[in-house]
């Protein structure tokens, strides 16, 4: 008898990614739009330390400060560690050091990239001073960099008013996380199950829920799950929302409807568009069924079978 081969271990590439925009307040700003100017601010806490980069309020009494000073360009590797793999986006894309820089006239560290041949170029104490960006616009990128300096040290931190012509009052931070995906044995059955437009999940066999997509054990009762149960194709409309907001990259016109939808046979709701009728006739208790595009491996949307809708009690543990 031949063993029957394990079966493929699924991987797929994720990217989970969005613009992060804030406004700035006085502190904030100031900081940034000096960067612009090539001037460093910190501001002084309550015992008169100097903060670089500047908080809004002390940490240590939580009270506003606001007393800007000004620092220098130099200053002293407190500790580092070192960048063999550089990663798209990083300030630099040769490999580097990490680097917290206390700068002359500041009594904290400012984290940033520090240029240099290797790390045995790199210590602790050793001396460094700002790289600026050839093209600046008020952010922390500003800086490009650290890079060795044998020079002298800055004198002690300066008053500095904050004031300059047409200051940075909001920023936009590109926040990214890309890595491979890879599902468990559970994850990977539902998947395969869904290329052939059947939706499958897995009963605990303690509490006997049925879990949809399925998880591998029951997280109340903390046993497996292995008992394979298939489900729907039909549903009901839990609860929704209505999206007005179009989504980068998502060719969906606005507004539409996302809904919990409890798929005949299942312990609980997952997640689904709804189509085939007026966003504002979606309704909980509405009937659904999957739609399915051309070689998709999941479905595209649901739409209303034209069944009366469910009763309130049929559904109201899955909400």
């Amino acid at each position: 008898m031949t063993a029957a081969s394990p079966p493929e271990v699924l991987r797929a590439p994720l990217v989970v990614e969005f613009p992060f925009t804030r406004s700035l307040g006085p502190v904030q700003s100031a900081f940034l739009t000096g960067l612009r100017e090539r001037v460093v601010l910190g501001v002084r806490t309550c015992d008169g330390a100097v903060m670089v980069p500047p908080v809004e309020y002390d940490p240590v009494t939580a009270e506003e400060i606001r007393e800007l000073v000004e620092v220098g360009a130099t200053g002293t590797v407190t500790t580092w560690a070192w960048n063999d793999a550089p990663r798209p986006n990083q300030p630099l894309d040769t490999p580097f050091a990490w680097a917290l820089v206390k700068l002359d006239g500041a009594d904290t560290a400012l984290l940033h990239a520090l240029d240099a041949p290797g790390p045995d170029a790199v210590r602790t104490g050793m001396r460094v001073r700002i790289r600026w960006a050839a093209d600046r616009s008020g952010a922390i990128t500003d800086i490009a960099c650290f890079e060795p300096y044998e020079g002298p040290a800055a004198g002690a931190a300066a008053p500095h008013d904050g004031a300059f012509a047409d200051p940075v009052t909001g920023i936009v931070a590109e926040a990214r996380l890309d890595y491979t995906y890879s599902p468990g044995r559970a994850q990977t059955a539902y998947i395969n199950a869904l290329s052939e437009r059947k939706t499958v999940g897995e009963r605990c066999p303690s509490c006997h829920k049925v879990y949809v997509p399925p998880r591998g054990a029951c997280p109340t009762c903390g046993v497996a799950t292995t008992d394979h149960v298939e489900v729907g194709p039909a549903g009901t409309v839990t609860t929704y929302c209505i999206v007005n907001i179009k989504a980068r990259n998502l060719d969906i016109e606005v507004p539409y409807v996302y809904a919990h939808i409890a798929l005949d046979g299942a312990g609980l709701a997952l997640h689904g568009r709804i189509g085939g009728i007026p966003y504002d006739q979606v309704r909980m208790g509405l009937r659904v069924e999957p739609v399915w595009s051309e070689g998709g491996r999941y479905p595209d949307h649901y739409r209303p079978t034209g069944e009366p809708d469910a009763d309130y009690d049929a559904y109201k543990e899955l909400i």
